[in-house]
C-alpha cells in the first residue's frame, strides 16, 4: 500500500499532526497505524481520566516547566500557545473550567469528549487509521519510507513517528518509538520514568500515608551537596513520597540522593527560640500538646517524637537542651533517602528519547533523515504536571503537521 504521509501512533500528537497533514490537502491519502485496537489509550486515562489538556497564564511562563530542555519548545509553543490550542476544541463545541493551581480541563471532565472532537476531525478529513498495526521495521529506500507491520508492508514519501514514550506500558507505550528512532540512525536520550514518585529507603511513615504537607521547603543533595531548593506540596505515601513537589522534580532525582523537606517555615535559630518561648508561657503543657500548635498533622508530630525518642507525653518545662535541639533539626530538615524511582508503570510521562539536537525545533523533521519528523513524547521533552505535556505533544504535533501539510 502506498500513501503520501504515514504516521505512527493515534495519540494525541499523531492524531492532531495528521489533521494538520491534511489541511488543504483533500487528495492526498494520510495513514495512520496505531499497535492498539483503539486510538488514544493514554489520552483517556490523562488527568485521572478527565484531561488536565495545558495551563492557563502567558505562554512564557510555560518555559520554566519543561527542565533543561525547554529552549527546544520555543518555536512550537509560541507558535502553537494555550490559547490557540483551546480555540481548537471551543471551535468544535468543547468547553473549559480552570482548577486548583491553572490546571485547564474541559467543562465535562471527560477525556473521551477530547479524543472524540480529534477522531471526528480524521473522519472529516478521509484520514485512515489501520489499528493493531504494530511497526516491525522501517527503512529509507530510495525517496520512500517502507513500513512492515505484521500484516502488510507500506510505502510512504512522508513519515512522522508520534508512538509516545514508556510510561504506562498497558496503553502501548512500550517504547517502540525509540526502537524506530535508533534503527533510523537516531541517538536516543536513555529513558526514564519521569513524573514519578519516590520510593524511600528505610520508610517509617507508611502508617502516615494520605498526609499532604502544602506549600513546604523542598531540598534535594547528593554526595552531601545541595543540587536543588524548591517549595511546593508534597504528599506522604505507603512506600515513600508523591505530590507536585516531587514528581515535579523526579527529573533530577536518582537513587541514593536524599531529600530533606523543612516542616515550618522558620529558620533553625528562629524555631528553637519559638520553642523556648512557647515553653516559658505554657510550660505546664505536655510536650505534644505544646507542639501541636504548630500547623503540621498531630500523626506527623507524634511520628518525629517516636523516631527521636523522646517522650510527648513529659512537661513540656522539662525538655531537655538536646531534645529540643533534636526536635529543631527533624522539624527543619526531615531526611528522606531515596531507594528508587517508581517504574514505568507509576511514572506519568518519560524522560529522555529522541536527541532534540537531531531534530529541527521549528518543523519537527529529522537534521539527518530527510522528511522524517517526530513529535510528542518520543521526544526528549518531559513537562512538569499541570497539562504541560500535553501542550507539548499538541504544539509539536501542529509544529510537524504544518510543515508536512505545505510539502504535500
Amino acid at each position: 500500500m502506498k500513501a503520501d504521509l504515514i504516521i505512527a501512533g493515534a495519540g494525541p500528537a499523531g492524531l492532531f499532526a495528521a489533521i494538520q497533514a491534511a489541511e488543504n490537502n483533500e487528495n492526498k491519502k494520510i495513514i495512520i497505524l496505531e499497535k492498539n485496537s483503539s486510538a488514544g489509550k493514554k489520552l483517556l486515562i490523562s488527568g485521572s481520566g478527565q484531561c488536565n489538556l495545558t495551563h492557563e497564564g502567558d505562554i512564557a511562563q510555560f518555559f520554566d516547566h519543561y527542565g533543561e530542555n525547554h529552549n527546544f519548545l520555543l518555536g512550537a509553543l509560541y507558535t502553537f500557545d494555550n490559547q490557540k490550542l483551546m480555540q481548537f476544541f471551543k471551535d468544535r463545541g468543547i468547553n473549559f473550567e480552570t482548577a486548583r493551581g491553572g490546571k485547564i480541563f474541559p467543562k465535562s471532565n471527560q477525556a473521551s469528549d477530547i479524543l472524540n472532537v480529534l477522531l471526528k476531525e480524521i473522519k472529516n478529513r478521509n484520514i485512515e487509521i489501520i489499528y493493531n498495526s504494530e511497526i516491525k521495521k522501517v527503512r529509507q529506500k530510495d525517496e520512500f519510507f517502507e513500513i512492515k507491520t505484521i500484516a502488510q508492508t507500506l510505502k510512504s514519501k512522508y513519515f512522522l513517528l508520534a508512538a509516545g514514550g514508556k510510561s504506562f506500558p498497558k496503553t502501548g507505550s512500550t517504547g517502540d518509538g525509540f526502537k524506530i528512532a535508533s534503527s533510523l540512525g537516531h541517538n536516543i536520550i536513555e529513558p526514564r520514568p519521569a513524573l514519578a514518585p519516590v520510593i524511600i529507603k528505610d520508610y517509617k511513615f507508611k502508617m502516615l500515608s494520605g498526609i499532604s504537607l502544602r506549600n513546604k521547603e523542598i531540598s534535594l543533595w547528593r554526595n552531601d551537596e545541595l543540587l536543588k531548593r524548591w517549595k511546593d506540596d508534597l504528599l506522604l505515601t505507603h512506600r515513600g513520597l508523591s505530590g507536585p513537589g516531587i514528581i515535579n522534580y523526579s527529573r533530577y532525582m536518582q537513587r541514593g540522593d536524599v531529600i530533606k523537606i523543612k516542616l515550618l517555615n522558620y529558620s533553625k535559630e528562629e524555631l528553637e527560640d519559638n520553642i523556648i518561648k512557647k515553653i516559658r508561657r505554657e510550660g505546664r503543657l505536655n510536650l505534644l500538646n505544646l507542639l501541636i500548635k504548630y500547623p503540621l498533622a498531630q500523626r506527623l508530630i507524634e511520628k518525629i517524637l517516636e523516631l527521636a525518642d523522646i517522650d510527648g507525653s513529659q512537661n513540656a518545662a522539662h525538655l531537655k537542651k538536646e531534645e529540643r535541639k533534636e526536635i529543631v533539626e527533624l522539624f527543619s530538615s526531615l531526611e528522606f533517602k531515596i531507594k528508587s524511582l517508581a517504574d514505568f508503570n507509576r511514572s506519568m510521562v518519560t524522560r529522555g528519547g529522541i536527541d532534540l539536537s537531531q531534530i529541527n525545533p521549528q518543523t519537527m523533521e529529522s537534521r539527518i533523515i530527510a522528511n522524517f519528523f517526530a513529535a510528542g513524547e518520543v521526544l526528549d521533552i518531559d513537562g512538569d504536571t499541570g497539562g504541560y505535556n500535553l501542550q507539548a505533544a499538541f504544539s509539536t504535533a501542529y509544529a510537524a503537521g504544518t510543515e508536512i501539510s505545505q510539502r504535500l
